[in-house]
């Protein structure tokens, strides 16, 4: 069976994006590490209760280059718009996989009719590292659907597993990738029990956003962390409480990574072409 090598605790405080996301960040001192490669941070919004307003709280327009973002919603709607043209929103159990690449600005707001009724926000997102050979590649948009999303009951009723990106027992997720990743939504009942295999090779990990679970003889309470040995390939999680969880599992990227900011590259030369071709307006451009 597969251990645990680490847990990442749960952060001791937050802080907020913008004005409509109060963030948890998950990875802590460990983000944007070659430990975590290919993933390099992830943010949970813990399910946060917002009053009703005419205007429209979040993100203004930010530039990105260099990587994927995955923002999975779980309660509450967020509006995407980019300087590629994309629109779009992000409803419960919708997914948007952005691969800035080259370069994109876009703005992630509350959506008009959510900020108009106000209610109860929950969501997470990932930054997904892109192999220096993609790092410019044209950006690109993945709205995906919850109706899309294949979910796999298994035959003991105590779990459901939710196929983003990746594949489950041979069901495929609709997410493309640039690197083998696995990213599903686990729901495991109390009691219950479930095995999969993975990569042993993969960079493996496991966020509980609501529960607790074991593994081995290990606990792993909500809001942490589990980041796998490398060795085995047999995952087996047993709830001691009814568990929701977020699982990743990628193949590791073996290259340098710098970050600043909105950009994620391999050398520092990048960067500042990055910070210089956002100020020329080559990312594209949009109003707030």
């Amino acid at each position: 069976m597969k251990k645990i090598k680490t847990i990442i605790p749960a952060p001791p405080k937050g802080h907020w994006v913008g004005d409509g996301f109060p963030v948890q960040p998950v990875f802590s001192g460990m983000a944007f590490t070659r430990e975590i490669s290919p993933f390099l941070m992830l943010d949970y919004v813990q399910p946060a209760v917002f009053t009703p307003t005419l205007r429209q709280r979040g993100v203004g327009p930010h530039p990105h280059r260099g990587f994927e973002t995955v923002t999975i919603s779980y309660r509450g709607e967020i509006e995407h718009a980019d300087s590629v043209g994309n629109v779009g929103i992000v409803g419960p159990g919708d997914v948007q996989w952005m691969t800035a690449g080259s370069g994109i600005v876009h703005k992630e707001m509350h959506s008009s009719t959510f900020s108009r009724n106000g209610g109860t926000m929950e969501m997470v997102q990932l930054w997904v590292n892109l192999p220096a050979k993609y790092k410019m590649i044209a950006p690109r948009y993945q709205p995906i659907l919850s109706r899309d999303i294949p979910i796999i009951k298994l035959t003991n009723d105590c779990a459901t597993v939710r196929v983003i990106a990746g594949k489950f027992k041979e069901v495929v997720g609709p997410a493309s990738t640039f690197s083998p990743i696995d990213l599903w939504d686990i729901d495991l009942k109390s009691g219950g029990s479930m095995e999969f295999s993975v990569r042993n090779s993969d960079t493996t990990m496991l966020f509980v956003r609501k529960g607790r679970l074991v593994v081995g003889d290990v606990v792993v309470n909500a809001q942490e962390v589990a980041l796998f040995a490398h060795e085995e390939s047999i995952v087996r999680l047993d709830a001691q409480e009814d568990v929701s969880a977020l699982f990743m599992s990628g193949e590791p990227i073996h290259e340098s990574i710098v970050a600043r900011g909105p950009f994620v590259m391999n050398f520092e030369e990048e960067i500042r072409q990055a910070m210089i071709d956002y100020q020329n307006g080559e990312m594209g451009q949009m109003a707030d």
